[in-house]
């Protein structure tokens, strides 16, 4: 857990060192559930940042800086009214677990100098913070708790502040070896549990750790070596607790961090790692990355939403227009009509449902039954016909380009998915979601400052077998910048008749190998890379044209050539990437 009792213990030290007697200058909150002080303390400026979000709550110093809506909620300006420009006192961790108080000294609504208290609780999906009165009353809170979630404890303005339950544990802040050893003779579970079940704010990983340091035997009930003496023991190796360093970060194979501790880890010996002597750092490192991915789902998510409902929106118009069509199939038959009953005027009586005269458009000039409304005479039955067939005529043309249409804005569209499928990172979601803004799909974000104009994200390079260099574009922008910007003597690819990336081979000369690596890439980066046989089609630059008032990445091309390349992961994996 990266942000356990002991990580946070760690946390507040630093705080403490860095942020007392600092004056809060500024409060934002970007998210629903997290805050940034800027601080102002021993004459440089710090950012501390508060999150009470299920899946990474935390306090901790940040470089990174957010930015504020433009609307600031409630409990933002709330902070800003008993909080700012208040002088930090200190930050206090409670009885050794994962709440964190900091006290603040402001100035009443009458100028009387009055201490609130900003409370965190990290406690995943309990996870909350709270401001209080100096008499321990809640000012408000980022997450209201009624009774209707939960009968133990509610969080509410107004109402007294009751702190956590530690459910019959220890506080190792205070702790004794008499107390321990009485509480370890009463408890029959395996080391490691027991050790949870004892401290508060020890999480498995942490109670782990300790058992390595004890040396027992982790199945064990920690009784069997003695209760003074493994008591003993725990409480020593709690006292020098804040000696120990530096902060460790632990990667996964892939090289992506998984987990942060306090100090190096006896329990983890062949773990990849980095040391870093600043909690604050490690914690940043580590939730910059989980963010960034937890984050990048969730952009992805939204956008995906707005283009599946899209999607299906432009099907069902399709649907619609076809529709329309096939009922405009009819207006050929409504002009018959129409002359047959006026060339046959003086056959047809007034009042009659059907009229019966030949037909002059049949080489057998048989006779034919025409309906007919009674209400009206022959001429105007005639009439009626002829407008029948002049708004099926109007209706064809309009269904048509309506159609036409709708055709090209589900082909853009289909396009923005596989984009989307492509992204790797926030920058590329933000240039796909300002190409839905441009396209009216998305309203666009108000913010209290212009955002900065970010040069393009660049498009995908690939080293082939034969080291020729081959750059393929990750959504519909970099397809053009890439197509555009390309030598007429380079060869382009690109999956047939379906949404994909641009594939450009930067070489006069193509050796067989690395066209068909060219091909491969044009067919895995395309909507067809789950399926067989997919036709990539293959030119030079110098064959392909942007027609004007086309949407971005759209080209026509001719001298092409198919291949037709069944997508192969492996073999994609296995080329070397000279930029991701």
């Amino acid at each position: 857990m990266p942000l356990d009792g002991v990580m946070l213990g760690f946390v507040a030290r630093e705080l403490n060192s860095k942020l007392k007697d600092g004056r809060i200058d500024k409060i934002i909150q970007p998210e629903r559930d997290e805050l940034q002080l800027l601080i102002r303390a021993q004459g440089q400026n710090h950012r501390l940042v508060i999150s009470a979000s299920a899946n990474a709550a935390r306090i901790h110093l940040t470089q990174e800086s957010q930015t504020a809506p433009l609307e600031p909620p409630m409990f933002c300006m709330l902070l800003r009214k008993y909080i700012g420009g208040g002088r930090i006192l200190g930050f206090r961790q409670i009885d050794g677990d994962r709440i964190l108080e900091m006290d603040v000294s402001s100035l009443s609504e009458l100028g009387d100098p009055v201490i609130r208290t900003l409370v965190v609780e990290i406690m995943g999906r309990h996870s909350n913070i709270l401001l209080l009165t100096p008499g321990r009353t809640i000012i408000d809170a980022a997450r209201h708790v009624d009774e209707s979630i939960s009968r133990v404890r509610q969080i509410q303005p107004g109402f007294p502040y009751e702190r956590p339950s530690m459910k019959g544990k220890l506080s190792p802040d205070d702790l004794t070896v008499e107390q321990l050893a009485e509480k370890i003779e009463t408890l029959d579970l395996p080391a490691a549990k027991a050790i949870s079940a004892l401290l508060s704010g020890f999480s498995p990983q942490a109670s782990e750790e300790l058992v390595s340091y004890l040396g027992v035997n982790p199945e064990l009930p920690l009784s069997a070596y003695g209760s003074a003496e493994i008591s003993q023991k725990i409480v020593d190796y709690l006292n020098h607790l804040p000696d120990r360093r530096p902060c460790i970060v632990i990667y996964s194979e892939e090289n992506i961090p998984k987990d942060v501790y306090p100090f190096p880890q006896m329990h983890l010996k062949n773990a990849v790692l980095r040391e870093i002597e600043s909690p604050s750092e490690a914690l940043e490192l580590f939730f910059r990355e989980k963010n960034r991915g937890e984050r990048l789902k969730q952009h992805i998510s939204g956008i995906a939403h707005t283009i599946k409902n899209n999607i299906e929106r432009c099907e069902r118009k399709i649907a619609i227009q076809e529709d329309a069509l096939k009922n405009a199939d009819r207006m050929e038959e409504y002009k018959k009509r129409g002359e047959l009953i006026q060339a046959n005027l003086y056959l047809i009586e007034k009042g009659a449902t059907v009229a019966e005269v030949p037909d002059y458009y049949s080489e057998t000039c048989e006779t034919i039954k025409i309906p007919l409304d009674p209400a009206l005479s022959p001429a105007q039955n005639a009439q009626r016909y002829f407008k029948l067939y002049q708004k099926a005529r109007g209706a064809k043309k309009l269904a048509g380009e309506q159609k036409e249409k709708a055709e090209n804005e589900l082909l853009w569209l289909e396009q923005m998915e596989d984009d989307l499928r492509k992204c790797s990172d926030l920058k590329g979601v933000e240039e796909l979601r300002q190409m839905m803004v441009s396209a009216g799909y998305i309203r666009e974000k108000m913010t209290r400052s212009k955002p900065r104009k970010e040069p393009l994200s660049l498009p995908i390079k690939i080293l082939s077998s034969d080291g020729i260099e081959i750059e393929i574009g990750k959504n519909a922008m970099q397809n053009e910048q890439l197509t555009m910007h390309a030598l007429g003597h380079e060869t382009w690819l690109h999956a047939q008749k379906m949404p994909g990336s641009h594939v450009i081979i930067h070489s006069e000369t193509v050796p067989e190998q690395t066209l068909m690596e060219a091909a491969q890439l044009a067919a895995y980066y395309s909507k067809g890379v789950h399926s067989s046989g997919v036709p990539v089609d293959v030119t030079l630059r110098r064959y392909i044209k942007k027609p004007g008032g086309t949407p971005a990445g759209f080209v026509i091309y001719t001298h092409q050539k198919t291949l037709y390349i069944t997508p192969d992961e492996s073999l994609v994996r296995s080329l070397k990437v000279l930029r991701a």
